[in-house]
């Protein structure tokens, strides 16, 4: 068990945490602000503190480019990328590259996510993929440069994220905003402006009137919306997508709001009057309200008290609207704060798809290391693994997001079924004790020696399961459960004969006969350990 797994008070104050700085509170922040971090990640963040480890967490690195390795991508070189490339004018070599291009995108999602360093980016990157809901469109282009927007603003002015989200193109395509003009008002995304992605809807108080909007705003915000257009897509001239305004579709007339705003009035102002718009919405104090507990939910429990709004999130609301809707002070605050690190909200929540497998994958150092085709379709099977299981990229179920993140009573279960269960093992056996996911004549696997070998005191059996549980268990393991997976570690020949092993396999690591039986023996122990219980929480 790890060292402050005890008994203790319940603590709802986001005062900052006073209490002792362990492995186990280390490990905390870290999963759930990465996606699987190794046990010598945890372990620097023990040297360098809580408040050090949060500054270095809460930062958004560059990233590489998706790169072309389909041969049925016909404009750029492979190994370059497409993302501001035309698209062939032959319709036939058009779709065909289209595919690739989609390919090429998938692969890199998920290789950013497995090869994410020290950073909370591709979390919080996920957030938003998940609050806003937006599904692919039908040019690669504008997916990517949608997936690049929320990774620019990922910690940034949420209130900007919402206007430069509100005339993206990949959004004014996938809730018809491309659409919505003067002589046709279509209300798709004013009513999700308001219902999801911004203010939330609330219980409803009179006809036509919610908690914090009514339909007469969502119908005015459609007047508000009106006049923007795509332009770009599957292009074999333009070479990115882009979305234009056209002041002739445009509804010029002033719009009423109700008293939820203040009853303010929208005048007309051409290319800028959605902005006008979310400057006014953002006035409203709910906004700050909503945001903090779809972050709170994400990162700390879905399941919210009365006490919990009222103690912990509206301090987070108080915090983002002190700080002019900026995303990092509201985080700073939360992971440094005494509620966070409650033993109560270890194991709280579910791995999704993607967490359990960058769970195994990351915190073991592992990724595909062939070249740069193999590797992408690497990338790309575990796509559809992520798919299988009820989470695919790109494609969030409907405008609200994956059901998990939001839908009551049972949120992050809803991840866990018999089918998801039975692929959830599957695929940790094949990449632990079988021969891994084969592709392209190549298998991938955990680096089970490589993880072995940077754990503490790898010929230490007691050390080397201590270790993994600190790494892959939220609330440590029980004195049982430690015994079994150490009898499987030394298959029941007691710790001197897994010491003498290990030495031996060092002294002439490249011996197959000597390092073959180690990394089996590590490879067993891990495929039990990714099968009980505690590893599917984090």
């Amino acid at each position: 068990m790890l060292q402050d797994e005890i008994e203790q008070p319940l603590s709802l104050s986001m005062d900052p945490y006073t209490g002792t700085w362990t492995k186990a509170t280390a490990a905390h922040l870290l999963k759930r602000t990465l996606f699987g971090p190794t046990n010598q990640q945890i372990l620097d963040a023990v040297g360098a503190g809580m408040n050090a480890t949060v500054a270095s967490l809460l930062q958004i690195p560059a990233i590489g480019v998706p790169l072309a390795y389909d041969p049925a991508e016909t404009v750029v070189p492979m190994g370059t990328t497409w993302v501001n490339a035309v698209y062939p004018s032959n319709a036939t070599a058009a779709a065909a590259t289209q595919n690739a291009r989609l390919k090429s995108l998938g692969a890199w999602m998920v290789e950013r996510v497995n090869t994410e360093n020290d950073t909370i980016a591709e979390k919080i990157c996920l957030f938003w993929h998940n609050h806003f809901g937006v599904s692919y469109t039908s040019d690669p282009r504008a997916n990517y440069n949608y997936l690049m927007l929320l990774r620019q603003h990922a910690l940034g002015d949420i209130k900007q994220l919402i206007k430069d989200v509100t005339i993206d193109p990949a959004m004014l395509i996938f809730l018809n905003g491309g659409s919505n003009n003067l002589y046709s008002p279509n209300e798709n995304y004013a009513r999700e402006l308001l219902e999801l992605f911004t203010i939330g809807k609330g219980p409803q108080i009179g006809p036509g009137d919610y908690t914090n909007y009514t339909e007469d705003d969502v119908a005015a915000g459609a007047k508000i919306l009106t006049g923007y257009l795509v332009q770009g897509l599957l292009s074999d001239t333009e070479t990115t997508t882009s979305s234009i305004f056209t002041s002739l579709l445009h509804d010029s007339s002033n719009k009423q709001l109700s008293a939820h705003f203040g009853n303010a009035v929208i005048n007309n102002n051409g290319a800028d009057e959605y902005s006008d718009y979310i400057d006014i919405i953002f006035q409203q104090a709910a906004v700050a309200n909503y945001l903090s507990t779809k972050l709170y939910r994400y990162f700390v429990n879905y399941d919210i008290t009365s006490t919990v709004q009222t103690d912990v999130i509206s301090v987070m609301a108080q915090t983002m609207i002190d700080n002019n809707y900026m995303v990092l002070p509201v985080l700073d605050q939360l992971f440094k704060s005494q509620h966070f690190y409650d033993v109560a909200m270890k194991g709280a929540i579910i791995r999704g798809p993607l967490e359990m497998m960058m769970g195994m994958l990351n915190a073991t150092s592992s990724a595909p290391n062939f070249d740069l085709a193999t590797n992408s379709d690497m990338y790309l099977a575990m796509y559809w693994y992520s798919q299988t299981m009820g989470q695919e990229l790109g494609l969030p179920p409907s405008v609200a997001g994956w059901p998990a993140y939001y839908q009551a009573p049972a949120f992050s279960k809803l991840w866990l079924n018999s089918t998801t269960i039975k692929t959830r093992f599957d695929i940790s056996t094949y990449i632990t004790v079988f021969t891994g996911l084969p592709v392209n004549g190549e298998n991938f696997k955990i680096n089970l020696l490589g993880f072995l070998n940077a754990l503490s005191v790898p010929s230490n059996a007691t050390v080397v399961i201590d270790d993994m549980v600190d790494v892959f268990f939220p609330k440590g393991a029980t004195v049982g459960d430690k015994f079994v997976l150490k009898n499987i570690l030394h298959g029941g020949l007691g710790d001197a004969e897994w010491q003498l092993q290990y030495n031996n396999y060092i002294a002439d690591s490249g011996n197959t006969t000597l390092s073959d039986p180690i990394a089996l023996r590590v490879g067993l122990v891990l495929n039990t350990l990714f099968k009980m219980p505690q590893f599917q929480t984090i």
